[in-house]
């Protein structure tokens, strides 16, 4: 396989920003999911290919968020990693964290 090969493939990205998104600014990013991990929110999702992933750090910048990680996640990851739900909230102290589904989709 060449490199222009691998580069069209569809992968698992991980996108770790500065700060808890609002549900208007995650709905800038609706091929990701969003989880708040502390005081970041990390956005997951299959991206097409290179081109979608500079397109989803665009609208990063566009957005003034500060982009702390950008990772391409493997089959050999860990499964936690991974693991998202969409556009999780935070519960309240020492409650679960609850998905809840966007009411547009």
């Amino acid at each position: 396989m060449t490199g222009e090969q691998r580069e069209s493939r569809a992968q698992l990205y991980q996108i770790r920003v500065r700060g808890r998104l609002g549900p208007t600014i995650r709905s800038g990013f609706p091929a990701l999911r969003a989880r708040v991990d502390g005081g970041d929110t990390v956005l997951t999702g299959v991206l097409a290919d290179q081109g979608a992933v500079y397109g989803v750090l665009a609208e990063a910048e566009a957005l003034g968020l500060e982009l702390i990680d950008v990772r391409r996640l493997t089959s050999d990851e860990p499964r936690q990693r991974r693991e998202t739900a969409p556009h999780a909230e935070p519960g309240a102290a020492g409650q679960p964290h609850t998905a809840r589904r966007d009411p547009r989709r």
